[in-house]
């Protein structure tokens, strides 16, 4: 993120919602703010605007955007962040928190940057994936072996990223942790933001780009080779069985972001996307074991 990109201490009557509802909005305690930096970006189309009231906070800001995002220079947005450090005194101890707000929405208020961070890495992409009209967001991770994609679906702590990391360092291609981006014809797009791997208890989430893994990246759309519907364990043995084609559809629309919004956008989307995949479901144990099995 280079400082042309930013914009310092611009008021907050600048910021036009494409909504005209959203736009006549009374922004109360926010408007009385002084920003100190701001970001415009489109994602897919979509136009998002990010202030913040200490700019110190925008080094970390950049590891947290969505992949590809490109800045704009327009100030009408479809969604208006705002990351706001506060602070209390509190027996004679001044403490510093975080607040965020989507719109008029407060998502979370914590006294860790990190996870106001993470909060709007997370509601920034499930807001794209709802907004977007030309791609379909599925909860999966996502690596390419042998020019097909291997979509794994699943939502957070189902063990996605476990075993992509896994794959990836046995040699697949990474495209995805947390989305398969699919377009009308079926084929998967990369979304290759850096892995969220969950450490020990208590240590959190380490992001990590996937050349700490030793891997690249796809650039390519591909299509989808195989759907494996898979749950972490402990100590089972990988003993998977092969399902339908529509079964593999449902395991996708389960994880589809936009499913009961849109069924009649996804389902033929996902039905195309499977119509030469081999679907397999079945509970693992340990993701190195299950990868070179996925693999050979």
């Amino acid at each position: 993120m280079s400082e042309a990109q930013l914009h310092y201490g611009c008021p907050t009557s600048t910021y036009k919602f494409t909504s005209p509802a959203e736009d006549n909005i009374e922004l109360g305690v926010l408007d009385n703010i002084q920003w100190k930096g701001q970001l415009f970006l489109v994602s897919y189309g979509i136009r998002i605007g990010i202030r913040v009231n200490e700019s110190t906070v925008l080094k970390e800001l950049s590891n947290y955007l969505p992949p590809g995002w490109e800045s704009s220079t327009s100030p009408i947005v479809d969604e208006l962040y705002s990351l706001i450090m506060a602070k209390t005194l509190d027996s004679c101890d001044t403490h510093g928190y975080y607040q965020l707000y989507r719109n008029q929405e407060k998502l979370t208020e914590t006294t860790e940057l990190r996870e106001a961070l993470a909060t709007l890495d997370s509601d920034l992409r499930l807001q794209i994936g709802i907004a977007v009209k030309d791609r379909l967001f599925v909860h999966a991770g996502v690596v390419g072996w042998q020019g097909k994609a291997i979509v794994i679906p699943g939502r957070s702590f189902s063990g996605k990223t476990t075993l992509v990391a896994a794959l990836v360092k046995a040699g697949a291609t990474y495209y995805s942790d947390e989305y398969a981006v699919l377009d009308a014809n079926g084929l998967v797009h990369p979304y290759a933001r850096p892995l969220s791997i969950r450490q020990d208890e208590g240590q959190g989430v380490k992001r990590c780009s996937v050349e700490e893994l030793g891997g690249k990246a796809g650039i390519e759309p591909i299509p989808i080779g195989m759907v494996v519907h898979t749950q972490y364990r402990s100590g089972i043995q990988w003993s998977p069985t092969s399902i339908s084609a529509g079964q593999g559809v449902l395991a996708l629309l389960d994880n589809t972001i936009v499913a009961r919004l849109r069924p009649e956008f996804a389902l033929p989307i996902l039905s195309r996307a499977v119509a030469d995949a081999l679907c397999v479901e079945g509970k693992r144990g340990e993701a190195d074991e299950i990868a070179i099995a996925l693999l050979n």
